[in-house]
């Protein structure tokens, strides 16, 4: 009798604990991450195209809106020089022979030049005084600077080393070509005391 009970009571324990399992739904693995939601600011995505070249810049232009004499547009000469305590001074005209209105502004680059090759001898001139405003010139007009070239004779001849020269290498303001003038006389190959050329700014002729 003792012996049905107890099997009776674990018959019933086994009941209940089945009953329980089958009643749990089953539940499946909760995932190892959770997704993170996507952005609401989005990234452009980088191009590959190559960057904008910039464009060469045009000649440069005054306040006006004039563009610059170029050197192919001018040509170069001096005018009748007057001699004065050891230098002979004359105005450097350049003359607008293109088919534009252009402008030029400041010293213009002036040094001797010798030989077949050109090349220059001792030191460029020296700017004298204030650089002047725009001076705007239509074809056929000019604009002149003072030109100061110095009796190089006078100089120490060990610190001047005079040779001869054939002519002046002119360079407008703002441009690197050059324009040529016939001019034989002496320069210092070496630098003297002083200036053998001195230019002033260029003005209305």
């Amino acid at each position: 009798m003792v012996v049905r009970g107890r099997m009776l009571i674990g018959a019933v324990a086994v009941a209940v604990a089945s009953a329980a399992c089958s009643a749990a739904p089953s539940t499946p693995g909760a995932p190892t991450s959770t997704p993170v939601a996507p952005s609401s600011t989005s990234v452009a995505p980088s191009s590959s195209a190559p960057p904008a070249s910039t464009a060469a810049p045009g000649p440069p232009t005054s306040t006006g809106g004039i563009a610059n004499c170029a050197t192919a547009e001018l040509k170069a000469s001096l005018g009748q020089g007057e001699g004065a305590a050891g230098s002979v001074y004359a105005p450097l005209i350049l003359t607008d022979v293109g088919p534009r209105t252009c402008e030029l502004r400041g010293f213009p680059g002036v040094s001797y030049v010798a030989g077949a090759d050109g090349h220059q001898v001792g030191p460029a001139a020296a700017m004298s005084g204030p650089r002047g405003g725009e001076v705007v010139l239509k074809p056929g007009a000019a604009a002149a600077a003072q030109l100061q070239l110095a009796n190089v004779g006078n100089f120490d001849a060990a610190a001047c080393r005079p040779v001869p020269v054939r002519g002046l290498r002119i360079y407008p303001p703002g441009d690197t070509a050059s324009l040529y003038v016939d001019r034989a006389g002496l320069g210092c190959s070496a630098t003297p005391p002083g200036n053998q050329l001195s230019i002033q700014t260029l003005k209305p002729a």
